[in-house]
C-alpha cells in the first residue's frame, strides 16, 4: 500500500474515533456520569498510558525541565485541557454528539482569528486569500447562530428499535430551549479554550521540544487540576463509581484510544501530508456522527443544525483556501527574488570577468 492510500485509511480512523469519543462521551452523561469526573478519570488514564511509552522513547533526548516551563506547561494544561473539557463535557450534556462534532469545525478557524488578535497571523483584504479568510470567519459565526437560534423542520430516521432507546428521550427533554442555546455557547467557549490551547502549546514547544514527554506531563498536570474541580463539585460518592459499564469504557476509550492513537496518527498524517490537509477532513467526524447518533440512537436533526453545519464547514474551508493562496503567493514572490537575485550576480560575474586585463586583450585581438 501506497503512502498515499495509507494516509487516506488513516484520516478514515483518526475520524472514526473521534466519532466514537462524541458518541461514547455523551452516552456516558445521559446514564448519570458527572461530567468533572469523566474528564479526571480520561486525563488520568491517558497518563498512565502515555508515561511508561514517553519514558522509554524520550528519557535521553528530553531536555532538563526548568521551573518556568513546568510553569507553562502546567498553566498550558489548565486553559486548554482543564477547563477546556470540562466546559466541553457540560456542554455535551446540554446538546448532542453531533452539535459536537459540527462545532468542532469551527476550532481551526477559532484558532486562526485568535492568532490574528495576537499579530501572528495577517490579514490582507486586497488578496482573494485575505478576503476568503474573512468570508470564513463570518461564516463560522453565522453557522454557530443558526445552530443556536433556529430549528426548523426536523427529521428522524425511520427505525423503530435503536442501540440505545434511552438517548432520544434525554436528548429531547435536554435540548430544548435556552438550555440548547446555553449548551452551543459553552461549546463553542470550549473551541475557543483549544484554540488557545494550540496557539501556547507551540510556544512552550519552542523552548520544550519533547512532544510526546509534554503530551504526558499535561494529561498529568490536567488529571490533578480536574481532581480538585471534581471533589469540589461532584461530592456524591455514587457520581465517582465505573463498573463494567458504558463509563469505563467510555473513559478508557477517551483516555487511552483518543489520546493515544490519534496523537501517533494525527503526527503521522501532518508529517506525510502537513496540517491543512489533517485540517480539511475534519468534517468526515460530522457526517459520520450525523450517520451514527441517527442509526443508533435515533436522533431527531433539525434543519439549523444541518444549515449550521454547512456554513461550519464551508467557513473552514474558506479560511484554509485563504491561508494555501497566501502561502503559494509567498512562495512564488520568494522565487521571483531568489531568481532576481542570482540573475544580478549573473551580470556581475560577467562584469567583472569582462573588466578583467584579459578580457580586454582578448577583446582588442579579436575579429570583431
Amino acid at each position: 500500500m501506497d503512502v498515499k492510500k495509507k494516509t487516506c485509511v488513516a484520516i478514515v480512523i483518526i475520524q472514526a474515533i473521534y466519532t466514537g469519543m462524541f458518541l461514547l462521551s455523551k452516552v456516558a452523561f445521559d446514564v448519570g456520569m458527572n461530567p468533572f469526573v469523566f474528564v479526571f478519570y480520561r486525563q488520568a488514564a491517558a497518563a498512565v498510558f502515555l508515561a511508561p511509552i514517553a519514558m522509554f522513547l524520550e528519557r535521553k533526548t528530553a531536555p532538563p525541565i526548568s521551573f518556568l516551563i513546568c510553569f507553562k506547561i502546567f498553566m498550558l494544561s489548565l486553559c486548554g485541557v482543564t477547563l477546556s473539557l470540562n466546559i466541553y463535557g457540560v456542554a455535551l450534556k446540554y446538546t448532542s454528539a453531533t452539535l459536537a462534532a459540527a462545532t468542532t469545525n469551527s476550532l481551526p478557524v477559532t484558532t486562526f482569528l485568535l492568532a490574528i488578535l495576537l499579530r501572528m497571523e495577517s490579514v490582507k483584504m486586497r488578496t482573494w486569500g485575505g478576503i476568503a479568510k474573512v468570508m470564513g470567519i463570518v461564516f463560522c459565526a453565522g453557522g454557530a447562530l443558526t445552530i443556536a437560534f433556529f430549528k426548523g423542520p426536523t427529521m428522524k430516521l425511520l427505525m423503530h428499535h435503536h442501540l440505545f432507546s434511552y438517548h432520544g428521550q434525554v436528548q429531547n427533554s435536554a435540548a430544548s430551549g435556552n438550555t440548547w442555546i446555553k449548551g452551543v455557547f459553552l461549546m463553542l467557549l470550549a473551541n475557543a479554550l483549544w484554540a488557545t490551547w494550540l496557539v501556547m502549546q507551540n510556544q512552550v514547544l519552542k523552548s520544550y521540544p519533547s512532544k510526546l514527554l509534554c503530551t504526558t506531563l499535561q494529561c498529568f498536570m490536567s488529571s490533578i487540576q480536574s481532581f480538585v474541580f471534581a471533589i469540589a463539585l461532584a461530592r456524591d460518592p455514587s457520581e465517582w463509581r465505573l463498573g463494567w459499564n458504558v463509563r469505563l469504557l467510555s473513559v478508557a476509550y477517551c483516555g487511552i484510544i483518543v489520546t493515544g492513537v490519534t496523537f501517533y496518527l494525527q503526527a503521522w498524517v501532518v508529517e506525510k501530508k502537513g496540517p491543512v490537509y489533517m485540517a480539511m477532513t475534519t468534517p468526515l467526524a460530522l457526517i459520520f456522527t450525523i450517520a451514527s447518533s441517527a442509526v443508533f440512537f435515533g436522533e431527531i436533526i433539525s434543519l439549523g443544525s444541518i444549515l449550521g453545519g454547512i456554513l461550519l464547514v464551508g467557513g473552514l474551508y474558506c479560511v484554509l483556501w485563504g491561508k494555501s493562496k497566501e502561502q503559494n503567493m509567498k512562495t512564488s514572490n520568494i522565487e521571483d527574488i531568489e531568481k532576481a537575485e542570482n540573475g544580478s550576480k549573473e551580470e556581475s560575474i560577467l562584469e567583472k570577468q569582462s573588466s578583467t586585463p584579459n578580457a580586454r586583450i582578448q577583446h582588442a585581438c579579436s575579429p570583431t
